[in-house]
């Protein structure tokens, strides 16, 4: 047991420095972020806990993928990411984690559940940081016409694919850590439909200044993990 305490420390002791000297974190970001790790861990183990690092990864490749071309398009300066964010993107795996330890006779579905939500966290941010670079024509989801890229609920069918391709990702390192199963299916299906609901909330609500970024992401994550849930129960 001390020795998968050992490996959680230099895991999470080796991501903040890094966070923080990369300057992908601020600080308090840095030890937010390890805080939710150490829930994932609790409820999710080391498979939990990769598919957060994963994450992580992914995402902050994505971002800095040609950032002048999208700092051009959205006219923002690169900045580290805050706690508000971490939690936006983690907080609903970190919760899923916490409620294994509550209900572990529901930890299988716990666990599925915050695999779908971190999925959705993955596929909304490389949707929108690659879909603004790779995609070819961009419309808005609910009207589906033309629009703007770069604004708050517009897709673009590349960036929609990539983002579903994320999702597998994550998918395929929870089921590495378990069972193969059709369940891996469902989570690449709830982070995808998790990531067309942040495209909603951000056409509908986001872009009208009713909610922000940070509550678009959480509600997205959340949703995901709501649709996982539901396909638990009815497959």
């Amino acid at each position: 047991m001390w020795l998968s305490y050992l490996i959680l420390a230099i895991v999470l002791f080796a991501g903040v420095t890094y966070s923080i000297a990369a300057r992908k974190l601020t600080v308090i970001a840095a030890l937010t972020g390890a805080a939710v790790a150490c829930a994932v861990f609790a409820g999710g183990g080391f498979t939990g806990l990769a598919t957060m690092t994963v994450f992580f990864i992914l995402g902050s490749a994505a971002t800095s993928w040609q950032l002048k071309t999208k700092q051009i398009i959205n006219a923002e300066e690169k900045s580290s990411r805050t706690a508000g964010q971490v939690l936006a993107n983690a907080g609903t795996a970190g919760i899923c984690g916490v409620l294994v330890l509550l209900l572990p006779q529901h930890s299988v579905l716990f666990q599925l559940m915050m695999a779908a939500s971190l999925a959705s966290a993955t596929a909304d941010t490389l949707s929108s940081e690659l879909g603004m670079v790779y995609g070819r024509r961009f419309f808005n989801i609910i009207t589906f016409k033309a629009d703007v890229k770069g604004l708050d609920g517009v897709v673009s069918i590349e960036g929609t694919l990539i983002g579903s391709a994320g999702a597998a990702v994550i998918a395929l390192i929870y089921f590495i850590g378990h069972c193969w199963s059709v369940d891996l299916l469902w989570i690449v299906t709830a982070g995808t439909l998790g990531n067309i609901i942040d495209s909603v909330l951000g056409a509908v609500l986001e872009r009208k200044g009713i909610i922000g970024n940070n509550m678009v992401n959480f509600l997205n994550t959340f949703a995901a993990a709501l649709f996982m849930l539901l396909f638990y129960l009815i497959f």
